[in-house]
């Protein structure tokens, strides 16, 4: 009888000390996993990129971002196909996206009010200036179009209505003292700009994008392609006023071409709403540098970004969760 009294008192003890190292297990494997769960999660909720047209990189590469972003913080990442940079900026401004891929001259308006914005932007922040969204003015090989100035009385799409390209596509002919008056517009995307010159209802089209752009690459397959020269001492000379255009040449071969085609260029910039806070910022443009590999295999304009080039050519203010990420990269 004594012996099943001490029995049974040596099993309660022995069961109440498993509890407890259980519940302590449980209790730090608990804090182990919220730790996990915190570093690994955002504050919000909704990762929404506003991208450009569905067949241009922006989408494209915007896309394979969104799923990253989905997989390493288990947030609602998706991109949202847009009319592109001024759209984009205005989705920020209201608050319907808190990421967007801009071209940097539309940026420069947006934070400075002028141009297609009445009002300084002020909820707008910088991650990263990006690649180089290269002017490809592309006509037929039988169009007589050369050079830029040969645009004027022609039908030209110059892409959709305060659209990036629209934007740059103005204010470099604006540069060449050529105005849409003398044109004959027609505000086209990419797809529709391309089905023009299948058409022959367009001369000519402004597609800039990074390189090289799905649309004129399916043209070169199916037309006597040409692209339009546009003189580097005259870009130079224009980017003292507007400092976002570069003079560039698309390399040759990019599209057929036998000899590289001197043109503009403007830096593409990833922008981000301010409302964000600076631990997701962080988290974000942590998760965007060491994504490259798979932006690049997406859209092989992603792979001229880098850590470094994307701290030049900055036009807007630093986000501090992205100016946090670079200041320990130092």
């Amino acid at each position: 009888m004594k012996f099943k009294k001490y029995g049974l008192f040596f099993a309660s003890a022995l069961m109440s000390a498993s509890i407890l190292a259980a519940c302590g297990e449980s209790d730090k494997d608990g804090g182990s996993s919220k730790g996990d769960e915190s570093a690994d999660s955002l504050e919000t909720k909704i990762v929404t990129i506003a991208t450009g047209g569905s067949s241009g990189p922006y989408n494209i590469i915007g896309t394979t971002l969104a799923n990253e972003f989905s997989k390493e913080f288990g947030v609602n990442s998706k991109p949202q196909s847009t009319g592109a940079s001024v759209e984009n900026i205005n989705l920020i401004k209201e608050g319907k996206v808190e990421m967007a891929f801009v071209m940097s001259d539309v940026l420069t308006e947006a934070v400075e009010g002028t141009g297609n914005f009445s009002e300084k932007v002020e909820n707008v922040q910088q991650i990263a200036a990006l690649y180089p969204n290269f002017v490809q003015i592309v006509t037929t090989a039988d169009s007589g179009i050369k050079t830029i100035e040969d645009l004027k009385g022609k039908r030209v799409a110059v892409g959709d209505q305060n659209s990036g390209v629209e934007v740059n596509a103005r204010n470099l002919l604006a540069g060449f003292g050529i105005t849409y008056d003398d044109l004959k517009v027609d505000y086209l995307g990419y797809a529709e700009a391309a089905d023009g010159l299948k058409s022959g209802s367009v001369d000519a089209a402004f597609l800039t994008s990074g390189l090289p752009n799905s649309s004129v690459m399916e043209l070169a397959a199916s037309i006597d392609l040409a692209l339009v020269a546009v003189d580097r001492d005259k870009v130079e000379e224009i980017a003292k006023d507007q400092p976002y255009f570069v003079a560039m040449d698309i390399p040759a071969d990019t599209y057929g071409n036998a000899e590289a085609v001197p043109t503009a260029a403007i830096m593409n910039a990833l922008v981000v709403s301010s409302e964000l806070s600076e631990e997701d910022v962080y988290k974000l443009t942590e998760k965007f540098f060491n994504s490259l590999g798979e932006l690049s295999n997406s859209h092989q304009a992603a792979a001229d970004i880098s850590l470094e080039g994307a701290q030049k050519g900055m036009v807007a203010p630093v986000h501090p969760g992205a100016q946090k990420y670079y200041d320990e990269q130092k």
